[in-house]
């Protein structure tokens, strides 16, 4: 294995000088996937350089030029707490025609908007919910083609920012005022999609013209209320407390009707092609009670902490951590010499 100058670059939400050993920052679970990733690059061998974006892009510009490294780590995904400037990074290093792992710029700007991601992967007749968009400043109502109930969320987030048990609704009034919540507080524009009943899994891909789908992950619901719709909210994701109350946990897939892993990851494998993907990703999906797959969301540059989705998933296929680290810098060079 060729041994590299790889610079670790990640988002931060304070500003640090070039050089910052974020020791300390990296003992904290919320930078569980800028630890992991460093000790697995350090553990393949390679010269590891640290740097944390804040908003200030001259940091990157500086390092670039004063230590030239061979390859970018990007795990950006906020710039200037702004989501949707992730894809803004990956153009830069695209400009300085420096070699970076992860997602393009074109994957970065289809998945980062929910609607265009949808709308690619309908007219390729992979399912996906019925929605709409409604962008801020103009009219808000029920439009006759959805079905009650819907779930309302913010068109350009990720990690299910703005995601509640409040966003499904089942009213035109309730629909109107949950858009306006999220126009209001979040100065977010809204996608509205029909809710779809079913089991939630979370599929990984990783690879370029040869894609592998790694083995299944589910989000199960415990003792969550047969009453309340099973989604993934935020605190459903992130808050640990709440996932202990309610006995909310993702595991390996359990049982499948025959074939039917198989489909499903058929289905990824087409949804990643057609959203020009060629690094790694995961797609959260719904399997109805009728065996019908839905792709709720697709994922570019999902969360590399070792134990997250991508993962655990990539432990089950007897993929080592560090050695996924190693096969997406690889993926990485390899789209720079294309």
């Amino acid at each position: 294995m060729k041994k590299l100058n790889v610079l670790l670059l990640f988002d931060s939400p304070s500003s640090y000088p070039r050089g910052y050993d974020y020791k300390e920052e990296f003992k904290d679970l919320d930078w569980g996937a800028e630890a992991d990733v460093y000790k697995a690059l350090c553990k393949n061998g390679h010269r590891v350089s640290l740097l944390g974006l804040n908003n200030d892009i001259n940091l990157l510009m500086e390092e670039v030029k004063e230590n030239k490294p061979d390859i970018i780590f990007n795990l950006v995904e906020v710039f200037n707490k702004k989501s949707h400037l992730d894809k803004n990074v990956a153009g830069m290093l695209e400009i300085l025609s420096i070699p970076y792992t992860g997602s393009s710029v074109a994957s970065l700007l289809i998945c980062g908007d929910k609607a265009i991601s949808k709308t690619i992967l309908r007219f390729h007749r992979i399912k996906v919910p019925k929605f709409y968009s409604f962008h801020r400043g103009r009219r808000i109502w029920l439009p006759k083609r959805l079905n009650l109930p819907l779930i309302v969320k913010p068109l350009r987030e990720e990690a299910s920012r703005g995601i509640s048990q409040a966003s499904i609704v089942d009213s035109e009034e309730a629909l109107i005022d949950r858009v306006k919540m999220i126009h209001e507080s979040m100065k977010r524009d809204v996608i509205v999609e029909e809710y779809i009943d079913g089991r939630e899994f979370y599929v990984s891909v990783i690879g370029s013209k040869r894609a592998q789908v790694l083995p299944l992950r589910e989000m199960k619901f415990g003792q969550f209320p047969e009453d309340e719709p099973r989604i993934a909210t935020y605190k459903a994701k992130w808050d640990y407390d709440y996932r202990q109350k309610w006995g909310i946990k993702n595991e390996f897939a359990g049982r499948l009707p025959e074939g039917m892993v198989e489909k499903i990851s058929e289905v990824c494998k087409r949804a990643y092609r057609a959203l020009n993907m060629n690094a790694y990703a995961r797609f959260d999906i719904r399997v109805t009670p009728e065996g019908k797959i839905y792709i709720i969301e697709a994922n570019a540059n999902p969360n590399l902490d070792e134990y997250d989705e991508v993962g655990q998933s990539a432990q089950k296929a007897e993929i080592s951590y560090p050695k996924l680290i190693q096969k997406i810098i690889t993926l990485g060079l390899q789209r720079a010499n294309e």
